[in-house]
């Protein structure tokens, strides 16, 4: 049995379109690229039908991802996440009791989750210790530079 790929809806869209993308548009590019190195002759030597083979494999392998993780896509309906403690969907202000720091996150499924942009997975440490957590609740976070206490000042609606 496959695991669930939990989605925000955003998440879901996001994906949707890149395949759309990969199928419609850059399949023809690359399909263009391997006819164009195919006429330049003997293919044994030939670096760009060498590298758009490698694109497609790329392309097809991305295509075949991106199915796999929708086929076993649950999505989650934001506007209907309960705000009375954290879950998956919504975004959170905690407060970084040992810095003494304001921190922001949404907490999104693993397939979504990008740090750089605030986004962490429900699996990540910091994600599953905040999960089911309520305002004023302070959480522990076992990481490999020790224990971690945050506490849960904000939880929001990400839209």
């Amino acid at each position: 049995m496959d695991k669930k790929n939990i989605l925000t809806y955003q998440g879901l869209q996001k994906l949707e379109e890149e395949l759309q993308n990969l199928k419609v548009v850059r399949r023809k590019e690359v399909a263009q690229k391997i006819k164009e190195a195919r006429e330049q002759g003997d293919l044994s030597e030939n670096a760009e039908y060498d590298a758009a083979k490698d694109e497609q494999r790329d392309i097809e392998a991305r295509i075949e991802d991106i199915e796999k993780i929708l086929k076993n896509a649950e999505v989650v309906v934001e506007e209907e996440v309960e705000l009375d403690k954290i879950s998956i969907g919504c975004k959170v202000k905690i407060l970084d009791v040992e810095e003494n720091e304001e921190l922001e996150y949404k907490i999104v499924g693993s397939t979504e989750a990008n740090s750089l942009k605030g986004k962490i997975s429900n699996e990540s440490p910091v994600g599953k210790a905040l999960l089911g957590a309520k305002i004023g609740d302070v959480v522990k976070v076992e990481t490999h530079v020790g224990e971690l206490e945050y506490k849960v000042l904000e939880i929001q609606r990400s839209n």
